[in-house]
């Protein structure tokens, strides 16, 4: 049997296969190269347009990547169709069949966080530079993409956390208003003349310049506690010019300050040990005749 030329022709076939699509494949280069201009020039065209428009950051970013990947696609698909006669979008989908359906649930995390990002992107609250707290997380938003969220958080860290899990739960926005009130807790002993002793409390922290003056400040009597009256101390801080930290550092100081020099006690709760430690055995012989002799 002759092996040699069966091979031989499936070889020579191949190349004039191969020859003859050669023109095809120039042609869908050509197409992807006009593509990639087309989708470099269509960019710079959205960008013009939300640039002159009052738009979120975020969302001029996803508009300019949805036109570059419709673009793509859309190339993409004519360069299959020049390259492979008889290719249609139709024919790819049907030839998929099961695939799809398993690529579709491989990329199910996938997709629903790119649904979640678009939706985050789109709605008004919470933007690059707001100062959140999501999922015990809490920093500054610094990029939202289309699958994850990055935030900065105090201590340096940087945090990412899937679209899916922001849109889904609960997102604490502290930034959305420049105002927030802080509370502090402080105690007096039940000695004290409360009336003077709010007095001095609300005068000390309203002395402070850093503090929204038109807001006031709330000194209320709130529990009776183990050894002192806790008053409630309330105030508010414009976030945009003062550090949240140094001002409650502030107050803390005035308040302590204002009460030492009216003499008014800060007690602190006093520790009983109940249950003292055993004595040793020598000692419990020693109390032993020491009571027997007393008796």
């Amino acid at each position: 049997m002759d092996l040699i030329t069966p091979i031989r022709e499936q070889v020579e076939a191949m190349i004039i296969g191969a020859a003859s699509i050669l023109p095809n494949l120039a042609l869908a280069l050509v197409v992807v190269f006009f593509t990639w201009l087309l989708a470099k020039g269509a960019v710079r065209i959205a960008n013009r347009m939300t640039g002159k428009s009052r738009v979120r950051q975020d969302l001029k970013n996803l508009t300019a990547t949805l036109v570059r990947v419709f673009i793509w696609i859309f190339g993409l698909l004519i360069a299959a169709a020049v390259a492979i006669p008889g290719f249609t979008p139709a024919g790819m989908i049907a030839g998929l069949g099961v695939g799809a359906l398993a690529i579709g649930f491989a990329f199910q995390d996938i997709f629903e966080n790119f649904l979640a990002g678009v939706l985050i992107m789109l709605r008004d609250k919470m933007n690059i530079g707001d100062y959140i707290e999501a999922d015990g997380i809490d920093g500054t938003v610094e990029q939202i993409t289309l699958r994850e969220t990055h935030i900065r958080q105090f201590s340096g860290e940087l945090t990412i956390l899937p679209n899916s899990m922001i849109f889904k739960n609960a997102v604490k926005i502290y930034s959305e208003r420049p105002q927030r009130r802080f509370q502090l807790m402080v105690g007096v002993g039940y000695d004290t003349d409360l009336e003077y002793a709010e007095k001095v409390i609300r005068d000390a922290v309203e002395a402070l310049d850093t503090i929204e003056k038109d807001k006031g400040v709330d000194v209320r009597a709130d529990t009776f506690g183990g050894s002192s009256i806790d008053f409630l101390v309330r105030w508010w801080v414009d976030t945009t010019q003062n550090s949240l930290f140094m001002v409650h550092h502030e107050v803390v100081l005035a308040i302590k300050k204002a009460l030492d020099k009216a003499e008014i006690d800060i007690p602190f709760p006093i520790v009983t040990n109940m249950f003292p430690q055993a004595l040793p055995v020598e000692g419990k012989v020693e109390q032993m005749a020491k009571a027997a002799n007393e008796s």
